[in-house]
């Protein structure tokens, strides 16, 4: 089910440009409220066209990383709804989703984004994910091979690095939360503090090259969604479950046997997956290609939105 954004959300209702450039809806998922953007592309000039049956171009779903929400492809989202119809969604805890208390994992999250391409969408997509939300693409894409045409990952979080699922400025006070999770009354204020702005902003231009790239709207897309009723026990759940063996299925193993045509993308000044974790990465599948891109980090789609945009039109052309 579907509905329009009329419930209590914080970054949906803001105006902005992704507010101007396509549509925002709430789909209720298993129960919980999940916020989702779409534009039908070059041919759809009203809801009634956003029938994906009918589509002549593979759409493009995008998937943001640990801590991010569907915002941050802020840059993004309205270039590419010029070659394609385009959707972007918020992972269960994050952004605009439900902070649900759920068994958080790759898996949960990959069945979440396949039931929103059959669900949703209804037609196979190109599928693009960033950092955790490119382990969710690679999940998706090898429980769900007949749902996605071609998979383009922005970074891979690899078993070399233990904190590949965590931004740099999560890492440290996650491990401080696994030993606080038994004490509600410590976590409380410790997640006041993390979730201020002026936390924030630092945090995040420690992540970007370009610190300039750190605007307001950029902060807003971070600060936000800690306000929302349960977001403090999410991280708890959160934190735990990226500790758990069973988080992800193997990595390696995933790409040695993907079916699809594969691109990942790589920042080579990335701080928080450095791309020398990169290496061999290549030579798993005769179906992946690698690419780096030079004076950009973790979130190269947001730092050059340009070169980003450009890539995924012709990959996904």
């Amino acid at each position: 089910m579907t509905k329009s954004v009329t419930e209590s959300v914080f970054l949906g209702a803001r105006p902005g440009a992704l507010a101007e450039a396509g549509h925002q809806r709430i789909w209720h998922w298993r129960g919980w409220r999940v916020r989702y953007w779409f534009h039908p592309g070059p041919s759809g000039d009203s809801e009634g066209s956003l029938d994906a049956k009918r589509c002549a171009k593979a759409p493009i779903l995008l998937i943001h990383g640990f801590g991010a929400n569907l915002n941050q492809w802020r840059h993004n989202l309205p270039v590419l709804s010029a070659v394609a119809p385009v959707y972007a969604i918020d992972l269960l805890g994050f952004g605009d989703a439900e902070k649900a208390a759920a068994n958080y994992g790759a898996t949960l999250w990959a069945e979440q984004g396949a039931d929103f391409i059959q669900q949703v969408i209804g037609q196979p997509v190109n599928l693009v994910g960033h950092s955790l939300g490119a382990l969710v693409a690679l999940t998706m894409a090898r429980r769900h091979p007949d749902w996605v045409r071609q998979l383009l990952m922005v970074t891979v979080p690899t078993p070399a690095s233990r904190e590949d699922l965590v931004a740099d400025w999560v890492a440290d006070l996650a491990r401080t939360v696994e030993s606080l999770v038994a004490s509600p009354l410590l976590l409380r204020p410790l997640f006041r503090v993390v979730r201020r702005r002026k936390f924030l902003e630092r945090a995040l231009r420690g992540i970007y090259i370009h610190p300039e790239k750190v605007d307001e709207e950029l902060i807003d897309t971070f600060a936000l969604p800690p306000q929302q009723r349960g977001a403090a026990r999410t991280l708890c759940y959160l934190v735990n479950a990226r500790s758990d063996p069973g988080f992800s299925p193997s990595v390696k193993g995933m790409l040695a046997n993907l079916t699809q045509p594969t691109l990942i993308l790589w920042g080579q000044q990335d701080r928080v997956i450095p791309s020398r974790l990169a290496d061999g990465l290549a030579d798993l599948s005769p179906q992946i290609q690698l690419q780096f891109l030079p004076d950009v980090g973790h979130c190269l789609y947001d730092e050059d939105p340009d070169t980003f945009n450009q890539v995924v039109t012709q990959w996904a052309t």
